[in-house]
């Protein structure tokens, strides 16, 4: 494997790949070289491309998770998204030569897979039953703030700046906005809205475990593991709840179904690759854009694609919202001190949210 340095900042600045360790592994035994031996710098075309996929993929999540539990229960619909991504970027992994993990491995990556997936996802696709895409995006952009404060909590950060308590404050002020009686044009499930909001501090709490977990080396081993993992907790749990015999299949919409497969093959195989180049091709700051483009992104696709409403009260909390996620995301490099495991967690938490 290559490695490429990449100095840990921020444990919101992008996702725990950037707050790994101080060398990243990216790709397999073969780099694209110039002349001199040195790794070919990719072009702004490519660099420009690259961005815009994650940008418009990852925003395009919400709209898609909200189009998929129209007809298939939301539990059972992200288990099977998760299940088969994993296995196809697992198949793609063992294919390149990453050595197979072990058991005490893949333990870690089960209880990862719980918080992240089971915990996270699960209860941001039940939320979106009943919320609009737009707002989950979000109260799901609170992700970095959460990360955070959880940091705080276990160590990993032992002083805040007042670049990140502004930011969390400002983001949080920006939710708070956001829980009014009419939101997007619909009375607000307040229920289905905190279930959304808790995703972010158990997707942060999932993070945290991960720092300490034993996982594989290669990320995209570990990354593939928790997405299984997460899969099949997804399943069994849907089944747990009844969610089998909820499913309907003459009333599953071609709309949902398409929906599952972006999912499935854009939202986590593609972007995934994609982010995983750029992260060697760019630098953290850039690729700390993602977590406040997408969220406007997811909006204005809500309302341009959904029929979701925008107020000024709407584009206020977003960019209260966002200004205190660009605080928290772009404080100094001296203010972390974090090493942790990368895991899904790098590349995943913004998408669909986390």
């Amino acid at each position: 494997m290559v490695r490429w340095p990449v100095l840990s900042a921020q444990p919101a600045q992008i996702l725990a790949v950037l707050r790994s360790a101080r060398e990243i592994e990216i790709g397999g035994p073969h780099q694209d070289r110039a002349a001199g031996g040195q790794p070919r710098k990719p072009s702004l075309a490519q660099l420009g491309l690259g961005f815009a996929t994650i940008y418009l993929i990852w925003g395009s999540t919400y709209l898609g998770i909200r189009y998929a539990v129209e007809t298939i229960p939301p539990l059972i619909m992200m288990g099977i998204r998760h299940f088969v991504a994993g296995v196809v970027v697992f198949g793609w992994a063992r294919a390149r030569g990453v050595p197979a993990p072990s058991r005490q491995q893949w333990r870690g990556a089960a209880i990862a897979a719980a918080m992240l997936f089971l915990g996270g996802h699960g209860v941001l696709a039940w939320g979106e039953q009943k919320v609009p895409s737009g707002l989950a995006a979000l109260l799901c952009a609170t992700l970095p703030l959460w990360t955070v404060l959880v940091a705080r909590l276990d160590g990993s950060e032992p002083r805040l700046g007042w670049r990140a308590w502004t930011g969390t404050l400002l983001g949080f002020a920006g939710v708070a906005l956001l829980m009014g009686v009419d939101i997007f044009g619909r009375r607000l499930d307040w229920v289905a809205a905190l279930g959304v909001l808790s995703s972010a501090p158990l997707w942060a709490m999932g993070t945290s475990y991960i720092r300490r977990a034993d996982l594989p080396s290669s990320k995209l081993l570990s990354a593939a593991m928790q997405m299984t993992y997460g899969g099949l907790w997804l399943l069994l749990v849907g089944l747990l709840v009844g969610e089998g015999g909820r499913i309907q299949i003459h009333q599953v919409t071609a709309r949902s179904v398409l929906s599952l497969a972006y999912l499935i093959v854009f939202g986590s195989i593609v972007a995934f690759t994609v982010y995983t180049w750029l992260v060697s091709a760019s630098s953290p700051f850039m690729l700390s854009t993602y977590a406040y483009v997408n969220p406007v992104i997811a909006v204005f696709l809500g309302w341009a694609l959904a029929g979701e409403a925008l107020s000024l009260r709407v584009l206020a909390a977003t960019l209260i919202i966002v200004a205190g996620v660009i605080l928290v995301t772009t404080r100094g490099e001296r203010s972390v001190k974090i090493r942790d495991r990368v895991s899904v967690s790098e590349w995943r938490a913004e998408a669909d949210g986390v």
